[in-house]
């Protein structure tokens, strides 16, 4: 059997037109590059899997490519580049912070700073998860990021911004990756899944792109994952019933219970999606975001905020039209404050119930005060 390749390792981008979603940040790189003003030191930072590591590979892979292309990209032809790519390079140095985040690995490192590249350019430092390292290690590092060599850069990687000193901050130039959008990771997948042959409903994709929340890397693990339970042919029901998603049907119709006359209906569609095994906070915050989706479809301006489907969004657009925006409006802050308050309290479901009961009340009560007013 073929040793198999997970998708977020064969499909991970070599070039900087291939990085998704972080557009500004590689058309700066590339200018960097194409400008000759490439900084000494530079800190990625941004949630995981947004591609800060990918970045950083593709752009030391860019500094010492013999020949760049027209677009200032990376050949991965010329004898560096494949050097990079079969992990060979000795002008290119990653470090793990997380494991190597002693003073000792930071002297070491020091070290191999004073030996000048061979062959190339530029010596280039990666180091991942910096804000790993001891603050005994960063004082260590100092000296050696304010004052490298001519050919040595560094490129710093880290998921938490806050924990990196202000000394080393202000000896970088920050680059700020942001979380990748659903309609960005549902596009990419869509292109995964036809370079393998697999046929998948959009409906799916945007599932796993949901169920993502802005790191691709996640997605293509969940994708992967979904392969192996559907095969070669990925439905939207294959995609809710293996991630454990509730079907966006049912908050279309809690919302149409909520905004009726019938009391009950909310609580018996609340008792059959527990009844499958569905968490009550995972129900109250969908909730609330189905309630933020149908203000957005309330104005054409906003409905592109959406980040749902087109089919799915006409729903919205229909149902929003028959909902009062106060009503809307009051329902969305008692979802949000259920949710907020639900791991504090000592019975969940009833904190559920309660704030179904408290919607259900007030459409109730509006409308009875609308026909007391004869309108």
């Amino acid at each position: 059997m073929d040793n198999f390749i997970v998708s977020a390792r064969k499909y991970r981008p070599s070039t900087f037109k291939s990085v998704v979603g972080q557009d500004s940040i590689t058309a700066t790189l590339k200018n960097a590059i194409k400008t000759q003003q490439v900084a000494q030191a530079f800190l990625f930072c941004g949630p995981r899997g947004v591609g800060k590591t990918t970045c950083a590979r593709i752009f030391a892979k860019a500094l010492n490519c013999e020949h760049l292309t027209a677009d200032f990209e990376p050949c991965n032809e010329c004898d560096s580049c494949k050097s990079f790519n079969a992990s060979a390079s000795f002008n290119v140095y990653e470090l793990d912070a997380a494991s190597n985040n002693s003073v000792e690995d930071i002297r070491s490192l020091n070290e191999q700073v004073r030996i000048a590249p061979q062959g190339a350019k530029f010596k280039v430092y990666i180091i991942d998860e910096v804000h790993m390292l001891s603050s005994q290690a960063f004082n260590a590092f100092l000296k050696t990021l304010e004052e490298p060599p001519a050919y040595a850069k560094f490129i710093l990687a880290t998921t938490e911004k806050h924990k990196i000193i202000p000394t080393i901050l202000s000896r970088c130039q920050v680059y700020d990756f942001k979380r990748i959008t659903d309609n960005d990771i549902a596009k990419h997948l869509k292109f995964v899944a036809q370079s393998e042959n697999i046929t998948v409903e959009d409906e799916a994709l945007r599932v796993v792109a949901a169920k993502a929340d802005g790191a691709l890397r996640d997605a293509l693990s969940i994708f992967d994952q979904l392969v192996s339970f559907s095969g070669k042919n990925i439905t939207y029901q294959d995609a809710i019933k293996n991630l454990n998603v509730l079907d966006v049907d049912n908050y279309f119709k809690m919302t149409d219970y909520l905004f009726s006359e019938d009391s009950t209906a909310p609580l018996l569609l609340l008792e059959d999606i527990l009844a499958k095994g569905f968490d009550g906070q995972h129900f109250i915050s969908g909730l609330a975001g189905h309630f933020r989706n149908l203000l957005m479809a309330q104005n054409p301006a906003t409905v592109s905020l959406m980040e749902v489907s087109d089919s799915v969004k006409q729903k919205f657009i229909a149902q929003a039209k028959n909902i009062d925006k106060l009503l809307l409006l009051r329902s969305l802050e008692l979802s949000n404050n259920c949710d907020f308050n639900y791991k504090a309290s000592n019975n969940k479901r009833l904190s559920v119930e309660i704030c179904l009961m408290q919607m259900n009340a007030n459409y109730v009560y509006k409308r009875s005060r609308q026909s007391r007013e004869g309108r």
